[in-house]
């Protein structure tokens, strides 16, 4: 099984950690930057008996700070880099400069296209411009994208997939009051369904620090909502990872 976005760096976790997610079944991790110094803290991450990959990219939090391409480009030349990202929009907060926001996700799409990478998308109550953007840019994504921690609803789900879009589910699905979510998985193709649990964040039990290791419990409840057994589900999001990132 596959975590195809959490995050490491600075977060607390030990070497014991990776033996719990090892022990709970999930051998591939994709370990998502916010940063290029978190990317550089997780490129250097490798876990013996796993697939441990990592993605470089600049956060839309951090859009009005000066952008280190050359940096960029040296991390996404490392053979263990398997996607840009995250990147994206953010409107969730005051305070964020939307137009800065814009213009980076662009400069690194186009980055990703020139480096042969497909992307991590990060999109929070910024639907309509990261639909607006993704369209402008549909021929820069080559490679595919992810919607991380879809959460947009079953409404506007086609919209993303017309453009190649895969789709990552992680805690949230586990909630009793998480309809949008699950209405989402059920609108989810099976060709374009991926595992997540953003550690250390949305743990599917509420209250506690999410690890890797909670993958069997998302993917069991992925299984249950397209009502196919686990096995079928937890093999269609290795072979849509495999075809996403390579991993």
């Amino acid at each position: 099984m596959i975590d195809v976005h959490c995050h490491f760096a600075e977060e607390g976790y030990g070497p014991q950690e990776w033996e719990t997610i090892r022990a709970a079944g999930v051998d591939k991790v994709i370990l998502a930057s916010d940063t290029l110094a978190h990317a550089r803290m997780h490129s250097e991450l490798s876990p013996a008996d796993m697939v441990c990959a990592f993605t470089v990219g600049v956060h839309p939090e951090y859009a009005r700070e000066a952008f280190d391409e050359a940096g960029f480009r040296a991390l996404a030349a490392l053979k263990n880099c398997a996607a840009v990202g995250e990147i994206g929009l953010d409107y969730h907060y005051e305070g964020y400069d939307r137009a800065a926001q814009r213009a980076l996700f662009v400069r690194q799409i186009l980055l990703a296209d020139e480096l042969g990478l497909p992307v991590q998308i990060h999109s929070r109550d910024a639907c309509a411009d990261t639909l607006a953007i993704l369209r402008e840019m549909r021929p820069h994504l080559r490679r595919g994208f992810l919607m991380h921690c879809y959460s947009y609803g079953a409404e506007v789900l086609d919209d993303f997939a017309d453009m190649g879009s895969y789709f990552s589910f992680g805690g949230v699905v586990c909630f009793k009051n998480a309809r949008r979510a699950v209405e989402s998985v059920s609108a989810c193709p099976m060709g374009r369904i991926l595992s997540e649990t953003d550690s250390p964040y949305l743990s599917p039990f509420r209250g506690e620090k999410n690890t890797p290791a909670n993958i069997p419990v998302i993917v069991r409840r992925l299984a249950e909502i397209k009502n196919v057994p686990f096995e079928e589900m937890a093999a269609a999001i290795g072979e849509n990872a495999s075809r996403l990132f390579g991993v």
